[in-house]
């Protein structure tokens, strides 16, 4: 299914954005939710919620999901079935997004916004708060959590580049020009 954007332009109805915590794929998403009048969903916000409810840490809830795979996934199998409905939001926000539209055959631009770990760690303590050096090591260690469950549960590495039809490296431009990237990349065929 196609959408009409503001120009009168079509552009795709479904589109992924995926990166690590700190990389801008909220920023991105707002810019385009603006843009087309799109609704979005964040895996992110899922996750967050689903640790807070049980008063956790998002590390220590990450670790919970690593030893106890019905929790992990109960919520991914929640954004599965999100990513799969015809009439779900056209924007699918999470890190593995991209990866689960690949395994379930759900046509659409797959985008991975590409951050250095000293930049996100930098963004997420401007949002966040707290020491620097203990965000970019809480950050590191989230991502190795998620690294070794995503591994261990679907056989998925982050590091595998293969499902996204747009890699954006995120380190020098701002928020504008990567949206401009991804309408440009949404128009494309």
């Amino acid at each position: 299914m196609l959408l009409v954007d503001m120009n009168g332009d079509d552009v795709l109805a479904k589109i992924t954005i995926s990166g690590h915590p700190g990389s801008g794929t909220t920023t991105l998403v707002s810019l385009l939710e603006n843009e087309f009048n799109w609704d979005s969903i964040n895996g992110g916000k899922i996750f967050r919620s689903a640790a807070k409810k049980k008063n956790m840490s998002l590390v220590d809830f990450a670790e919970l999901c690593l030893i106890d795979d019905k929790v992990d996934k109960e919520l991914d199998e929640e954004l599965i079935n999100i990513i799969e409905k015809t009439d779900g939001p056209e924007i699918i926000e999470s890190r593995l997004a991209g990866h689960w539209a690949i395994k379930k055959n759900v046509e659409c631009k797959k985008i991975w916004l590409k951050v250095d770990e000293k930049i996100r760690a930098e963004r997420v303590q401007m949002r966040e708060g707290g020491e620097l050096n203990q965000v970019l090591f809480s950050i590191k260690e989230r991502a190795e959590k998620d690294d070794l469950r995503f591994k261990k549960y679907y056989q998925i590495s982050l590091d595998d580049m293969t499902p996204y039809t747009l890699v954006i490296d995120c380190n020098t431009i701002t928020p504008d020009e990567i949206a401009k990237k991804v309408i440009e990349h949404l128009k494309e065929a």
